[in-house]
């Protein structure tokens, strides 16, 4: 069962908002994505589908209220008792909301994860209002798929002539595509070789930041440095040898 799958890997069930801070590829991520939103518009409900732990929706000051939903319910606890912020549990192909009930929504390397992406693809677009914002990242280039792309339940990477034809049958048009990952995401391959030792590590890093003053100092300046040596990676690179893609859409 794929909830099983993504509560008993680590990587994706134990994430936090502490991720963002000890992550060079998730700082860089979520950098990258706030650079590229230039706008001021004000949204009421805004949602996160295969939110985690670690929401970029946490990062956004300008909407209202915020839904989180998650296939796996143990990342989805941190959001319950918090005002504002809604977490759900469940299937995205079945989303459990009405027709136009959010004018944002965020999907941040999840589509890869959907045997059934296109019925995914019809409920973004079913849930969210006329001229809601979409914002999407996908791992680019089936030429780049591995057994690291397997190992954390990728059932393909995308061509963006791909993306660009799936959302277009649903009333979604791009306004922007942007790199996310360059070439250096390539380092993520050597989780492959001791998944079960690099989930420990992750877990370990996360510990000794919240818990231990000089190491939390120490590993800021590491990130801030690596986060920024993948940023340049990302936006000097051609697109076409982009490991990693943002997509910004908005609905007719």
């Amino acid at each position: 069962m794929l909830r099983d799958f993504y509560e008993k890997h680590k990587n994706f069930s134990f994430r936090s908002l502490t991720d963002y801070y000890i992550s060079p590829g998730i700082k860089c991520k979520f950098d990258l994505l706030k650079e590229n939103i230039k706008t001021k518009r004000n949204f009421k409900y805004g949602i996160d589908l295969g939110s985690s732990g670690n929401s970029f929706l946490l990062f956004i000051e300008n909407i209202s209220q915020k839904f989180f939903y998650d296939i796996a319910n143990l990342p989805l606890k941190q959001y319950s008792k918090k005002k504002n912020l809604h977490p759900l549990c469940g299937d995205l192909i079945t989303l459990p909301y009405r027709d136009e009930s959010f004018n944002f929504l965020t999907a941040l390397d999840v589509l890869e994860h959907i045997q059934d992406d296109n019925s995914a693809i019809s409920e973004m677009s079913r849930i969210l209002k006329s001229n809601g914002i979409v914002i999407i990242t996908v791992p680019h280039r089936m030429k780049y798929y591995t057994k690291q792309d397997r190992l954390i339940g990728h059932y393909r990477r995308y061509e963006i002539t791909q993306i660009k034809s799936l959302f277009k049958k649903y009333r979604l048009n791009i306004i922007k595509i942007f790199g996310v990952y360059g070439r250096l995401m390539k380092i993520a391959d050597i989780q492959s070789t001791s998944p079960e030792k690099t989930e420990q590590s992750i877990l370990k890093i996360r510990y000794q930041y919240e818990n231990n003053i000089a190491f939390h100092k120490l590993w800021n300046i590491i990130i801030k440095f690596l986060s920024k040596l993948m940023k340049y990676d990302a936006k000097y690179h051609s697109l076409k040898n982009i490991m990693n893609v943002a997509f910004i859409f908005k609905k007719q």
